[in-house]
């Protein structure tokens, strides 16, 4: 069996260079099976090059024998012999050097009787450096025969013997050895390497630097052994996951041989990095294997590692593992959409953190358990497995699936940011979010975010929420269940009106689960609810956090939190009845009494108290609400930082007007130094008309020569989501001629401008959406240069 990549784990520090390998298969000694450090590719391409460098330092005469030996008979009689084969062998093991130098051009071919020297004519005017290039290939095609003879694996055996022809090839023709694929590098985009930096940015952003540095080094890390990786062949891969992709995965499998792999040692071959070439599928099919291995390795060379690397490795190497694992197999992650843009500082960053932020996940040092959230597998987890899960559970932080249409096929086009160009919102951020360019104001400012307190003790470790409930058919789990009688205590405690045996009732029944939140270890609040999935709705039965710990931003954690494990499971309303203290509360976090849910999908589910008010509250699926407020603090900072810009262009101060001291009794407005600059322009170009009813007129008469025109049919209504899938993802700014009827009609063009503005509108999106060559883009030049014809003809603006 091959030893998929046996990696000494001291050498991970993506600070120590190379990590040392084990590759398997690439020793022809053994191709197939397991290598350790010293053999493998390591070991293969160093012998190689000391052989290159030997043969490279020998006389002439001596690499001509030796390019014979594959080099086509160019002797008169169109001779069809392929190579040079000597009379005399030589003995094994082969003379001295100093013997086999005494070469004779004049030394007939085994084969074909003619000399070396026909063999070889094509050399005679060839440089020192082409001589050398095309003796490392013949060193290359000796090292992949013996490959192809040694080799057990029909699929491996059958890729060296290919590459073993195509290096044989190109000595005859003297060319470089180039694939013939059908398709060349890179294979899938984004590529891992893109995918892991985009997974860095997306999940870490918010981390303070140190933390983040230490993120990018687990990063580095995992991409070193990427590229070491070894691959397992697909005949072991079908024994192993039968049910797979067998042919996509040969496919890659073939090309990674051939891009990757042999190129290490046969260094004539154009090599690539794994993880620049290869994207997600790649990925997914090694990941569960490579992450396994590489853990257990872990574990079995704990007392090796040098200490500042024990942490790294053993407690945030699994955590980070995890949750790109999460990432790797979910079918909608973000960090596999092209839409994920560059960032200006060296970072990857998404334009979602300035225009809606994506969901953000619990950065890497938040406390975990082995609680589950699964229904069917609640309480199954025993407590002495938590050193040992780290991060495989999961804990309510956990990263959900962004809404749907963010990745159509259809919507590759970038997102329109508005006015501002995306190199200054990047410029912009990179302030932001770099420690260096804002300095450190104090966290918990009188102008926090509720949550923030709170926000910040999770992150370090302080507190941890979990969803958990109890079930009839797993074994019982003592913490779960220690858990669930706190929670009854806190609910009963806070919420005196309620009898005891009713919360006990409820915060023990299967069919409910409670969002706990720990602290040292014991329950301190939680929010026990019931979902309805079939009814697209969940009811919240009881909220409470314990007297001593209120006014810490826990109540609305909690109910962020909820609201994030809601989405992910797609459940998008809440619906409680609050008791006459409790409205306030939920109002803060979103909820009101004009009910979104119909009556009919509630009526006979939920239960009703006597005295109490019913609530509701819509979840928006793009909202990552655990760390709303930090987002929304973050684009305040780009806002501040934009207005500074604009106003250090603006603010300057230029010289008084001297040109009245000499008698000029006025100047035109726009001659005034710095004036044009502040935003001012010419009053006066067309007239806008005081008269509201003469504006209608004007307006409705220039609306109806457009609606009536041959090219304004596309934009007569609406665009409709089903006949153009992401529309409303890339245009954000919607508009049409019914509904400017529509505002004509209600009076809402009190100006020339407002009316003129979104008539543009309707050309703008349409030329955003549609390529240049489409019907509907030259209808929108067309139009458009009639409108303004026409706006022209009613002195709206000047010829």
């Amino acid at each position: 069996s091959m030893n998929c990549g046996g990696v000494g784990l001291s050498h991970l520090s993506p600070l120590q260079g190379s990590p040392a390998i084990g590759a398997a298969g690439l020793v022809p000694a053994a191709p197939g099976a397991g290598g350790t450090e010293g053999s493998g590719a390591a070991g293969g391409s160093a012998r190689i090059a000391v052989k290159k460098a030997q043969l490279r330092s020998s006389p002439r005469p001596k690499k001509l024998e030796k390019l014979g030996v594959y080099s086509s008979c160019k002797a008169e009689g169109a001779c069809k012999c392929n190579g040079w084969k000597s009379q005399n062998p030589p003995p094994t093991p082969p003379q001295t050097d100093q013997q086999s130098n005494a070469v004779n051009l004049q030394e007939p071919c085994r084969s074909c009787s003619h000399t070396l020297g026909d063999h070889v004519t094509h050399l005679e005017n060839v440089s020192e450096e082409e001589m050398n290039r095309l003796l490392g290939i013949v060193l290359d095609v000796e090292y992949l025969y013996t490959c192809v003879h040694k080799e057990e694996d029909a699929d491996t055996k059958q890729v060296y013997f290919s590459l073993f022809k195509l290096l044989r090839k190109s000595i005859l023709q003297m060319g470089k050895p180039m694939l013939e694929a059908q398709e060349s590098p890179p294979f899938e985009k984004p590529s891992i390497e893109q995918g892991v930096n985009n997974f860095v940015q997306y999940k870490f952003s918010h981390l303070p630097s140190k933390e983040r540095q230490t993120i990018m080094e687990l990063a580095k890390m995992f991409l070193n052994q990427i590229n070491y990786w070894q691959l397992e062949t697909p005949s072991q891969r079908r024994q192993r996951v039968p049910n797979d992709d067998a042919a996509g995965y040969k496919a890659n499998y073939t090309r990674w041989l051939c891009y990757c792999n042999v190129p290490q040692f046969c260094d004539s071959l154009p090599r690539y990095e794994t993880t620049q070439i290869f994207g997600r599928t790649l990925l997914r099919s090694v990941f569960t294997v490579m992450r396994k291995q590489l853990l257990e390795q872990a574990r079995q060379e704990k007392d090796k590692l040098p200490p500042e690397k024990r942490t790294l490795i053993l407690t945030h190497f699994p955590k980070f593992l995890s949750m790109l694992e999460e990432e790797v197999y979910s079918h909608s992650s973000p960090i596999w959409s092209q839409d994920f843009l560059a960032g200006a500082a060296g970072g990857q960053i998404p334009i979602h953190t300035v225009i809606s932020a994506p969901p953000v996940a619990r950065p890497l040092y938040y406390s975990t358990s082995p609680v589950s959230v699964d229904p069917s597998t609640c309480g199954s987890v025993s407590p002495a497995r938590k050193t040992a899960s780290v991060l495989e559970t999961n804990p309510v932080g956990e990263k959900r699936k962004p809404t749907e249409p963010l990745h159509h096929e259809e919507n590759k086009r970038p997102r329109v940011v508005g006015d501002i160009p995306m190199d200054l919102i990047n410029e912009v951020m990179a302030t932001i979010t770099d420690p260096a360019a804002i300095p450190e104001t104090s966290l918990l400012s009188a102008h926090s975010a509720r949550d923030e307190a709170a926000r910040l003790e999770e992150r370090r470790g302080v507190i941890e929420f979990h969803v958990i409930g109890n079930s009839l058919n797993q074994k019982p789990n003592k913490r779960i269940l220690m858990w669930l009688v706190g929670l009854q205590n806190v609910f009963s405690h806070q919420l005196p009106r309620m009898p005891k045996e009713y919360i006990t009732r409820l915060v023990f029944d299967p069919k409910h689960k409670t969002l706990s939140l720990i602290k040292d270890g014991r329950v301190i609040g939680g929010i026990c609810f019931r979902m309805f999935p079939s009814q697209g709705f969940t009811e919240i039965v009881f909220c409470a956090v314990t007297s001593n710990e209120q006014v810490k931003g826990y109540g609305t954690h909690l109910m962020n939190h909820l609201k994030e494990y809601h989405i992910k499971h797609e459940i998008l309303n809440f619906l409680t009845y609050a008791d006459e203290y409790a409205i306030g509360y939920f109002k803060k976090q979103g909820f009101s009494k004009d009910i979104k849910v119909p009556k009919a999908k509630y009526v006979g589910y939920i239960k009703d108290y006597e005295g109490a008010t019913l609530m509701g509250c819509e979840l928006n699926p793009s909202i990552p609400y655990t760390e709303f407020s930090v987002i929304i603090k973050k684009q305040k900072e780009i806002i501040k930082k934009l207005i500074e810009r604009k106003q250090a262009q603006i603010r300057k101060v230029y010289p008084g007007l001297s040109c009245f001291k000499d008698g000029v009794r006025q100047i035109p407005i726009e001659s005034i130094p710095g004036i044009r600059e502040t935003g001012w322009k010419p009053v006066g170009k067309g007239k806008e008309l005081k008269d509201p009813d003469q504006l209608y007129s004007t307006l409705k008469t220039i609306l109806q020569h457009v609606k009536s025109h041959q090219n304004a049919w596309p934009f007569m209504e609406p665009v409709k989501k089903t006949e153009a899938p992401g529309y409303y993802q890339v245009i954000r700014f919607p508009m049409d001629l019914k509904t400017m009827s529509e505002r004509l009609k209600s009076r809402y063009y009190t100006t020339r401008k407002l009316f003129m503005a979104d008539m543009q509108r309707i050309f703008t999106n349409c030329r955003e959406y549609n390529p240049p060559e489409s019907e509907y883009y030259k209808c929108a030049n067309l139009l458009e240069k009639f409108f303004y014809t026409k706006i022209k003809e009613a002195g709206l603006i000047e010829k």
